[in-house]
């Protein structure tokens, strides 16, 4: 535990500033509301069947800290349109520079240059300045932030949302007898949306919230937390600990190493992560770890994905580049149709989704998105999955 302790020390120490900056980097900050507020199911130009449409891809290619992103973003697009088969897809790029006001003006510029739909921006509160000076005219926006706090109306995200993992995570839970869960969260905004959406997923599947626990930005923090678990869980009756917790974060080697030595035994009390532990193997050797839940996208398509990729531009894709990909292969998919309102709300949030770099996923009426996710499990240090991505999703197609 010492060496835990001795390592995580120094990582802890700016944990407040680093947490939040990955925080906005990866998924935007904007105030806490309702998560499934707004609507998207009407709007959208019509377009010729037939003939080439015009997307506009906003990305920040001059941004410092953004660029990279933006190349792979445009490679993964122009990927998506080699594939398709029945749709002429006519990329646009106009370039963001990360900047709320530059991407209001190039949007405008976009749509008064023929595009029928943008794909973008990066980031949400760039977005939504974006997807403001369109919608009077009917041009649906599919962002790649996964904010649902800013969709709605004819702005989309398309990247994963904890509500979509923690509704998947909590829906196989209630089947395997799970019926109280206990929320353990960072006291940040990332911490407060996690706690948000595992919230609300408890109550859809009919799980009760035995507890709810912060914990502050601090190595005393963190650890006092992790101490007091074990008399939490007791009290509380919770037969899960749901943890909102990043798998790359410094907090989390000290909470799977002490919660279990507080008496949150993996073997009584169900560990659940609402973030992608796979990508943190280094977590798979503490106790917390073994046999905990979390939820992860289909590795074949992804691994397909990014052997693509690498094949065509000669490197691996950042991660968010396929967000851009499946934007354009929900687009293609529409058009091919040959239906003139193919890019209306209504089409775009049609029940059977499409197929991405992850898998099936679909766009929802909130402007949000449901992603079909593996249910994965730690075992002997390896991931296992339990419960399959699904391959389609029950709902009547366009």
């Amino acid at each position: 535990m010492f060496a835990v302790l001795s390592r995580a020390r120094k990582a802890l120490r700016p944990i407040a500033t680093l947490a939040a900056v990955g925080f906005i980097a990866a998924c935007d900050v904007a105030p806490l509301t309702d998560l499934s507020s707004g609507s998207s199911t009407s709007g959208g130009p019509s377009i010729e069947p037939g003939q080439p449409v015009r997307v506009a891809l906003l990305v920040p290619r001059s941004d410092p800290g953004a660029g990279a992103i933006a190349r792979d973003l445009e490679n993964a697009a122009r990927l998506a349109i080699a594939d398709l088969d029945g749709a002429q897809i006519d990329l646009a790029v106009y370039d963001t520079g990360g900047s709320p006001a530059r991407a209001a003006a190039e949007a405008q510029r976009a749509v008064d240059e023929g595009a029928r739909i943008i794909l973008g921006p990066l980031r949400g509160e760039v977005a939504v300045e974006a997807s403001k000076v369109v919608s009077d005219e009917g041009v649906n926006v599919l962002s790649f932030s996964n904010n649902p706090s800013i969709a709605g109306g004819n702005l989309f995200i398309l990247g994963p949302t904890f509500v979509n993992t923690a509704d998947r995570l909590m829906a196989y839970g209630k089947r395997q007898g799970i019926d109280s869960v206990a929320i353990l969260h960072s006291q940040d905004v990332p911490g407060e949306f996690g706690k948000t959406a595992i919230q609300q997923a408890a109550s859809a599947n009919g799980v009760s919230v035995a507890t709810v626990q912060g914990y502050p930005l601090s190595m005393e923090g963190v650890t006092e937390t992790a101490r007091a678990m074990g008399g939490v869980i007791e009290q509380s009756g919770a037969e899960s600990v749901f943890i909102s917790t990043d798998a790359t974060n410094a907090a989390m080697p000290i909470l799977l190493q002490m919660m279990p030595e507080a008496g949150v035994a993996p073997a009584q009390v169900q560990y659940v992560g609402l973030t992608r532990w796979d990508v943190a193997p280094q977590l798979f050797s503490f106790p917390g770890a073994q046999g905990a839940w979390f939820a992860m996208p289909d590795q074949s398509t992804q691994r397909n994905f990014n052997s693509r990729y690498r094949a065509a531009y000669g490197a691996d894709p950042h991660p968010l580049a396929g967000l851009a990909f499946d934007g354009i292969a929900a687009i293609g998919a529409l058009v091919e149709q040959g239906r003139r309102d193919a890019l209306t709300g209504r089409a775009l949030t049609q029940g059977a989704g499409f197929q991405g770099t992850g898998g099936v996923f679909r766009l929802k009426t909130n402007g949000t998105n449901e992603r079909g996710l593996a249910v994965a499990t730690v075992q002997n240090n390896q991931v296992t999955i339990l419960d399959p991505a699904p391959s389609s999703f029950s709902g009547a197609g366009f």
